[in-house]
């Protein structure tokens, strides 16, 4: 059995980690299909699997679009897959598209976020077209959070029904008993880590991972942060992940970031486990997700999080449990909770020690593996019958 993983940039393949050898283990031949670049190479030698490169940008491109539908049409046509699984709205909408016309069996659109919901305009307009072909195209579709889900049904994309939530929504888990397990980290360990980043090993830090743009609340994390900083000077700030044009930050709001030494920007990493063991407190100021990863991970290993009360992060931190959420795009609020959990390292405690236990219970990698199985096994069967 033939099953064909489609994404925008090969980075997305990462969150299925894990879940790939899961499936050919259980007699699938999986490929990837994804955007050049050294990241699908490392994706091809990991996952010890064939990857083919097609030009997929995360923006829109007519031209480069309809010669990347036109590639993936031939590219199914001599796979002949059983399954093809596509993410993201990009990958989608393409991948949807020419397995239909190349007539797979088994179309899955996979909808890890809605970026719509900050959109405007024509361009709000052309996303929301995009999600009702793939959605009304894919014999299924797999929303990452139960959130995700009930906007996308209520925006008129398809019927509630057709869309699934495996488990407790991700896309794959984290590995709390593994990669993100703090007993990797002892403290000798962490020390060496901040040494490397610059970090003094008395500062507390304030730590956040993801693609560095507009979207991601960057914004109002630096807002909070000059509230912060004068009041706390031992506090820390690191950025973990790739500063990007799409969506960019305010020239301004960066070079105030790039230009305090108390802040530390630590690029796009291929293992964060390191790097969440020299945080204190991880915050995502989003304005809009899917099912963030970083708030799992961090919780795996316990580091408290606060985060905006959005689609998706309302899913991945229980406010007051494993976590705080404040209200998106509220730079005040955010720096508030910040304090809160700055000034009281009991609840850090006690929330970092809830979040680990929340993951090991309900975010287990082989758990959601084995419900996509499940999934794919069950739509192989209705299409023979």
């Amino acid at each position: 059995m033939i099953l064909v993983h489609v994404t925008t940039v090969p980075q997305t393949l990462g969150f299925f980690r894990g879940q790939i050898a899961y499936m050919k283990e259980r007699g699938f031949e999986v490929h990837a299909v994804s955007s050049p670049g050294e990241w699908l190479q490392l994706v091809a030698a990991r996952e010890d699997i064939p990857v083919h490169d097609i030009d997929m940008p995360r923006s829109i491109t007519p031209l480069t679009d309809l010669m990347a539908l036109s590639k993936l049409y031939q590219l199914f046509c001599y796979l002949k897959p059983d399954i093809v699984h596509a993410h993201t709205p990009k990958g989608g909408l393409l991948g949807v598209l020419a397995a239909r016309l190349a007539r797979v069996p088994i179309v899955i659109y996979g909808m890890h976020g809605l970026p719509f919901v900050t959109a405007s305009g024509f361009k709000r307009k052309l996303l929301c077209w995009s999600e009702t072909i793939s959605c009304r195209l894919a014999d299924r579709v797999n929303a990452v959070s139960f959130s995700i889900r009930q906007r996308a049904a209520a925006s008129g994309f398809c019927q509630e029904t057709k869309i699934h939530v495996l488990g407790s929504g991700s896309v794959n888990g984290v590995d709390a008993l593994g990669r993100f397990n703090p007993k990797r980290f002892p403290p000798n360990k962490r020390a060496e880590i901040r040494h490397s980043c610059q970090i003094p090993p008395d500062a507390l830090v304030l730590g956040y991972v993801g693609r560095i743009v507009r979207d991601k609340g960057i914004v109002e994390l630096e807002a909070a942060w000059q509230l912060l900083r004068p009041q706390f000077p031992h506090l820390h700030l690191t950025l973990v992940g790739s500063i990007e044009p799409q969506d960019p930050v305010p020239a301004p709001v960066l070079e105030r970031l790039k230009s305090d030494p108390r802040v530390h920007f630590l690029g796009w990493v291929n293992d964060p486990a390191p790097t969440y063991a020299v945080m204190d407190i991880l915050v995502l100021p989003t304005y809009r997700e899917g099912f963030p990863i970083s708030p799992l991970e961090a919780a795996a290993m316990q580091v408290p999080v606060v985060a905006t009360q959005v689609d998706g992060c309302v899913e991945a931190i229980v406010d007051g449990v494993t976590g705080l959420l404040v209200p998106p795009g509220d730079s005040q609020a955010l720096a508030e909770a910040l304090q809160r959990l700055i000034l009281n390292p009991e609840l850090r405690r006690h929330l970092g020690q809830a979040g680990r236990h929340r993951v090991l219970g309900e975010f287990e990698p082989e758990r959601l593996a084995e419900l996509v199985f499940q999934d794919y096994v069950v739509m192989l069967q209705s299409k023979k019958s």
